[in-house]
């Protein structure tokens, strides 16, 4: 099959990204935005651009009716969903099928096993793949999750079966907290995905979060392209990205890439997918979930690779062989992501929508700033506060970090807060250059200490 015109339903800078290959390709593509994002760059960059809908999320960027009639009235063969939105909501995928659109990503049931997160741990353990210790299906009650949690052991961790990015999810430190706890976990797994199903995993403190990029194709091929350090993040969010990690060892790395691909090969993956594991204090590491999309921090894996995964994705999606062997993926030198997020890191973090006034964008050798803004610019109040990535690339990590300092210092963004600040203090900080860090150390630690960020 061909794929001649792809209309890329989603906004900010993932939209801008796969435009950018799709033209390199020779592709025709469709921009989609809501009333708000009117003057976001990539419905300027595509080929066609149409307003989808009011700034309610709901009746714009996540109305499948309205973006699969509008790909079908203009003949596109493929919709990218991106990341976020609709990218793992298997009943698109069902619909772009039933209209004979390529959905490029994974088959509908792929989606649904990962998606469910009791699901897909139950599958993990079928495929002996090593998982935290926990509830074996979904949460029936709070007298149930009073039981898995005495078996296990306090600390726990109550999540969202159908969840991700934090939400849904608490930790129980003891018997008397499990019942409020586990109704504001339901609340808020219901607000947010339509769904109150639980799990409970025991609570690893103070982990390290390294995940893997995989592609899996038609022809059963599966292969990895290395992993990703995610273990600075704020609130289950992250924050910073490195690859390869720097805390294990090349014979931890090995097991942990076989473990990926007998994932993949093991449920017959089709297109991107990152498998996430935590790594405790023994470096013992467990399966937390899949992604079953094109991740935000792409770009860190595509610098030490130098293959465009979305230029994969498209591939593959078209019926083609991943035209790599895994030896042929060779691993060079250091690349590290931070996320610019327009956001006031001195008060609480609360986001910063507004005019950009003035922008300078860092430049040079091994330095990628990803974005959808420029000079007047308004930053609309409704969506992620995410408005950049920032990746640097260079020999070692060493001085990836000194490049990365250095392209924030160029960065200037006038007329709204932004966390540039906030990152410059978390790269340069002792625990991140030691390689000391792990995913409750801003909150618990840096926070703490930093009085002025």
């Amino acid at each position: 099959m061909s794929i001649n015109k792809i209309l890329v339903a989603n906004r900010g800078d993932i939209a801008v990204r796969i435009i950018r290959t799709c033209k390199e390709l020779g592709i025709k593509t469709v921009a989609i935005y809501s009333e708000a994002d009117k003057d976001c760059l990539h419905r300027y960059l595509s080929d066609e651009s149409i307003c989808i809908g009011p700034n309610n999320v709901s009746k714009s960027y996540n109305n499948i009716d309205n973006i699969i009639y509008l790909a079908k009235k203009l003949k596109c063969d493929a919709i990218h969903p991106g990341f976020g939105f609709l990218s793992e909501n298997p009943e698109f995928v069902s619909k772009c099928e039933d209209n004979g659109i390529i959905f490029i990503g994974p088959t509908k049931e792929q989606m649904e096993l990962m998606g469910d997160k009791s699901r897909a741990r139950e599958t993990m353990m079928s495929l002996g793949v090593p998982v935290v210790p926990g509830s074996k299906t979904v949460l029936k009650s709070k007298e149930d999750a009073l039981k898995v949690a005495s078996e296990i052991g306090y600390p726990v961790m109550i999540k969202a079966s159908n969840g991700g990015g934090g939400k849904g999810m608490r930790i129980v430190f003891n018997k008397e907290e499990l019942p409020s706890l586990f109704d504001i976990a339901s609340s808020e797994s219901l607000a947010s995905f339509g769904s109150n199903d639980l799990y409970m995993e025991k609570f690893i403190e103070n982990p390290r979060h390294i995940e893997v990029q995989v592609f899996g194709d038609k022809y059963s091929n599966a292969i990895h392209f290395g992993d990703r350090d995610c273990s600075m993040q704020r609130r289950n969010q992250k924050v910073i990205e490195e690859s390869l990690s720097p805390y294990i060892t090349d014979a931890e790395r090995e097991e942990l890439f076989k473990t990926a691909t007998d994932i993949i090969n093991g449920i017959g993956y089709l297109g991107a997918g990152t498998i996430e594991f935590i790594f405790d204090k023994d470096k013992k590491f467990y399966f937390i979930e899949m992604n079953t999309r094109i991740q935000v921090e792409h770009p860190v894996t595509e610098m030490i690779t130098n293959i465009d995964l979305i230029r994969l994705q498209i591939l593959i999606a078209a019926g083609k062989e991943i035209p790599y062997k895994q030896e042929d993926i060779i691993f060079r030198g250091h690349a590290i992501e931070c996320r610019i997020n327009a956001e006031n890191s001195q008060m609480s973090f609360a986001p910063s929508p507004g005019k950009i006034d003035s922008l300078n964008l860092p430049g040079g050798f091994g330095v990628r700033f990803d974005t959808f803004v420029y000079p007047g610019y308004t930053i609309p109040p409704l969506y992620d506060s995410m408005i950049g990535k920032l990746i640097c690339w260079a020999d070692t990590r060493e001085e990836c970090i000194e490049r990365m300092y250095r392209a924030l210092d160029e960065i200037i963004i006038d007329g709204i807060f932004t966390n540039i600040d906030f990152q410059k203090s978390l790269i340069t900080c002792d625990a991140f250059r030691d390689d000391t860090h792990h995913t409750k150390f801003i909150e618990n630690e840096f926070m703490k200490e930093c009085t002025s960020i």
